[in-house]
C-alpha cells in the first residue's frame, strides 16, 4: 500500500529532524528506562535495552542522560515509575488504531487519548477489538542508492529475512520475524549498510482506503498522537493515496 508507506517513511523523516532538535529525548528515555526495568540493565543480555540505547545514541543523547534512565529504571536511582499499555479503536472510515503508550498516570493519559480519537473523528475500543488485524515484524528501510536489489536480496534472505520490497522509488523495506531482526540487522552492519531507520512494528494485515474529509482527518489524527509525550507508537492501517496525502499535508 503506497499511501501508508509513503506515510510510514514521512513520519520517520520527521523523527529524525525531531531528534536533531532533542525533541525525542523524552520519549526514549522511557523507553530506556522501562527496558531496564523489564530486562535489566545490561544492554549485551536485553534486546530492548540495546536498541532503546541505540536509537539515544543515534539522537545524540548525551551518555549521561542514557546511564540516568538505565539506572532509574533498575532502581538504583530515585525518579518517576513509568508503566506501560497499548490501547485499541477506530479513527475515521473504521481505521484500525493501535496506541502504544508510556505514562506515569495511565487515568490522565487515557483521558486524553479518548479526546484525542473523538476529536478527529474517532473512538476508542475494547482490548482486543483490532489487534488481530496486525502481526509483529522487524522492517529496515535503506535508500536505492546505497546498493543495488540482487545484492540485497542475497544478504537479507540469507540472514534470515523474510522478504525484501522495493514498491518505492527511492527505498528498499525489509522485513523479518521478530526473533530474526537481531540478525539481519548484524548482517545489514557487517555488510557496511546504514539503514534509514529499523525497527520492530506491527503491520496491517489489511487496509482501508480513505480519501476526502476521512483522509485529512486520519492524519491529523495520526501526527497529534504522535506528538503526545505519552504515546510511543502508533499503528494505524489507513491507505491513502500518494497524490492526495501531499495535498493535505502541503
Amino acid at each position: 500500500m503506497s499511501g501508508h508507506s509513503k506515510w510510514a517513511t514521512t513520519k520517520h523523516k520527521k523523527a529524525a529532524t525531531d531528534a536533531k532538535r532533542g525533541k525525542v529525548f523524552t520519549k526514549i528515555i522511557r523507553e530506556i528506562t522501562i527496558g531496564a526495568k523489564v530486562g535489566g540493565g545490561d544492554p549485551e543480555g536485553n534486546a530492548r535495552l540495546r536498541t532503546a540505547i541505540l536509537k539515544a545514541k543515534e539522537a545524540n543523547m548525551p551518555a549521561d542522560n542514557i546511564k540516568k534512565a538505565i539506572l532509574r529504571g533498575t532502581g538504583e536511582l530515585p525518579g518517576v515509575q513509568y508503566e506501560e499499555h497499548t490501547y485499541e479503536g477506530y479513527g475515521p472510515g473504521g481505521v484500525a488504531i493501535m496506541i502504544h503508550i508510556t505514562t506515569d498516570n495511565k487515568n490522565r493519559t487515557v483521558s486524553e487519548i479518548r479526546h484525542l480519537l473523538a476529536k478527529y473523528g474517532g473512538s476508542m475500543g475494547e482490548s482486543g477489538c483490532v489487534s488481530w488485524m496486525f502481526e509483529k515484524k522487524g522492517q529496515f528501510i535503506l535508500e536505492k542508492r546505497a546498493l543495488d536489489e540482487e545484492r540485497l536480496m542475497t544478504l537479507a534472505l540469507d540472514a534470515g529475512a523474510e522478504d525484501v520490497r522495493s514498491d518505492d522509488p527511492e527505498t528498499y523495506e525489509i522485513l523479518t520475524q521478530p526473533s530474526d531482526f537481531e540478525k539481519v540487522k548484524k548482517a545489514i552492519a557487517d555488510a557496511k549498510l546504514t539503514p534509514s531507520f529499523s525497527e520492530i512494528t506491527f503491520r496491517p494485515k489489511s487496509y482501508v482506503p480513505l480519501s476526502g474529509k476521512d483522509a485529512e482527518q486520519m492524519l491529523r489524527l495520526m501526527e497529534t498522537l504522535e506528538a503526545h509525550d505519552d504515546v510511543q507508537d502508533v499503528y494505524a492501517n489507513f491507505d491513502i493515496p500518494e497524490d492526495v496525502m501531499a495535498k493535505i499535508a502541503g
